[in-house]
């Protein structure tokens, strides 16, 4: 009981550590009449520099645009990608997202992201 306690409050501050590194703004939501239950969702999200996130799913098709930085991107079972302004990565609903990073430990990151998603379903959802 008492790893499991520790194991916990690991993970819970690890989670709380890494997504204090950014900011998320929420530009868009419309629901989709074509397919009922669903909704765009589009977001940015700005990495202060060194900014990590923990390991997650979005539960939606994901579409990441970088804005400015360097980003590192990778799912679980992917290759490690690195990405710059105009470039995009892509994420299926079933994905876990191991990697989500600002490459630069003294420049901020921007990127924006456009979700397809299950009508009032969170954006993220931390993952094992």
């Amino acid at each position: 009981m008492k790893k499991l306690i520790i194991s916990i409050f690991i993970f819970t501050f690890g989670f709380a550590t890494a997504t204090h590194a950014q900011q998320v703004n929420t530009l868009f939501t419309k629901q989709l009449p074509e397919a009922p239950g669903k909704e765009i969702e589009v977001i940015t999200v700005n990495y202060a520099p060194g900014a990590v996130d923990a390991i997650h799913r979005h539960d939606a098709h994901a579409v990441v645009y970088v804005l400015e930085g360097e980003v590192e991107m990778q799912v679980r079972g992917g290759t490690l990608q690195r990405l710059g302004p105009g470039q995009v990565f892509y994420e299926s609903p079933e994905d876990v997202h191991t990697v989500s990073r600002n490459v630069s430990k003294t420049k901020p990151a921007k990127f924006v992201v456009f979700f397809i998603k299950n009508e009032g379903a969170p954006i993220l959802t931390p993952a094992p």
